[in-house]
């Protein structure tokens, strides 16, 4: 008995394993099967070397605590498709990263933007910018050092305020 149910249950699993892998039909044509191969996603012949940063790497110097410190990066497509870029993130918090959203067509511009916080952020730092795209993923680095601000300078969080 023990024998028959370990033999219908392998056969009920090698089933249902075989079913999930089976072509599904297409909305367009109900019942009719499509190859596998003919619904893999398309591949792409860029690289990260097609996003090109002259300058991937940007050193503030040294830069005042308070306003906060940006620098436009631009890059150019050398390749024969249009990069798409689907996010853009920053290895902390106190650095914000933008970016267009359109498509870069080959031999064409991009930009992306990184403002860094400097309030409260005396020393030096190194934050990273990480692109991915369908070109791949491309890292940026953004660096300088902050100096403390001449006080009366930068506002001071006063939570003992008076109000009326």
């Amino acid at each position: 008995m023990k024998k028959i149910i370990v033999t219908i249950s392998a056969l009920i699993i090698a089933g249902v394993a075989m079913a999930q892998n089976a072509p599904k039909p297409t909305a367009d044509e109900p019942g009719k099967l499509v190859s596998i191969e003919a619904t893999a996603p398309k591949t792409t012949t860029l690289t990260t070397e097609n996003m090109y940063f002259k300058f991937p790497v940007h050193d503030f110097g040294t830069i005042q605590e308070g306003p906060a410190a940006e620098h436009e990066f631009e890059f150019t497509n050398t390749g024969k498709e249009p990069i798409i870029i689907s996010n853009v993130s920053a290895s902390c918090g106190c650095t914000t990263p933008s970016y267009s959203k359109d498509p870069v067509l080959p031999g064409k511009k991009g930009t992306i933007k990184a403002s860094y916080n400097t309030q409260g952020r005396v020393d030096p730092f190194t934050k990273t910018i990480t692109i991915t795209s369908n070109a791949g993923i491309k890292v940026l680095t953004i660096k300088g050092e902050v100096e403390k601000a001449p006080s009366g300078s930068v506002p001071e969080n006063n939570s003992m305020m008076k109000t009326h």
